[in-house]
């Protein structure tokens, strides 16, 4: 399913790429309201509500007479720092390949209480008072992809994403590009919380990772945050006798 971006989100990843690219620094001014309008070909209530939302979001810092900045404390401090399984593979000299197994839009009727629950999404939107229109709305993009190390399978990973903040993601070919790796450089993560579990592997994971049916996984569930509401959730499932998690205290 392919949706047109809106024009406000069009001006808030233009913006994004600028700072990320480096064009716009911390503590710099942006564009103006009226050089971003004439660019992008919107009105400047579109303009207001992207840089509106940005500065919700603590990317951008609005100065009353002054303009528009690049905030400081956000890509100084607030980034959550969220393991990527490609560098950390590259960086041991491992072979790291992605396979996509499946990515789907989900909309409200089809959430399941855990995924509600996460999103705080209210129940009342997946009830049948909801229009046929509104029943095809994209509410979660949802993909699952297998990480090999050395052409072996090491995590299977199960990752929602809110899809009315990143509308592009379910485009993305994530044989090619990290689904961590994109998040954060397409929003600002500010904080996140996780869990590390000991669980024998379904019928359906084992198959994945090419283990025996019942054998020890790890499994990392994570959400993170970003202007002040859940982002992304993921299930990230490991072989247990080819992974461990370790750190320096």
């Amino acid at each position: 399913m392919t949706k047109q971006v809106p024009a406000y989100q069009r001006i808030k990843n233009a913006i994004l790429d600028n700072i990320h690219s480096g064009k716009w620094q911390a503590g710099e001014a942006i564009s103006t309201e009226m050089a971003l309008a004439e660019e992008f070909d919107v009105s400047r209530m579109t303009v207001n509500r992207a840089l509106k939302e940005l500065s919700e979001e603590r990317v951008l810092e609005r100065r009353q007479g002054s303009g528009t900045f690049v905030a400081q404390q956000q890509f100084n401090h607030t980034f959550v720092e969220v393991r990527n399984i490609a560098q950390d593979l590259k960086s041991a000299n491992r072979d790291y390949q992605a396979q996509v197994v499946s990515k789907r839009v989900i909309t409200a009727s089809m959430l399941d209480d855990e995924l509600r629950r996460k999103f705080a999404i209210d129940s009342a939107a997946t009830s049948g008072e909801r229009s046929a229109a509104d029943s095809s709305v994209a509410v979660l993009y949802e993909v699952k992809i297998i990480h090999f190390a050395d052409a072996q399978p090491i995590q299977f990973e199960e990752r929602w994403v809110d899809a009315q903040k990143l509308p592009e993601f379910i485009e993305q070919d994530f044989s090619i590009i990290n689904t961590s790796e994109y998040l954060i450089a397409k929003s600002p993560l500010e904080r996140g919380s996780y869990t590390i579990r000991a669980l024998a592997a379904p019928d359906e994971i084992a198959a994945l990772l090419q283990i025996a049916p019942q054998s020890p996984t790890l499994v990392l569930r994570r959400q993170t945050y970003s202007a002040g509401k859940v982002l992304t959730f993921v299930k990230m499932w490991h072989a247990g006798e080819r992974y461990q998690f370790s750190g320096e205290l």
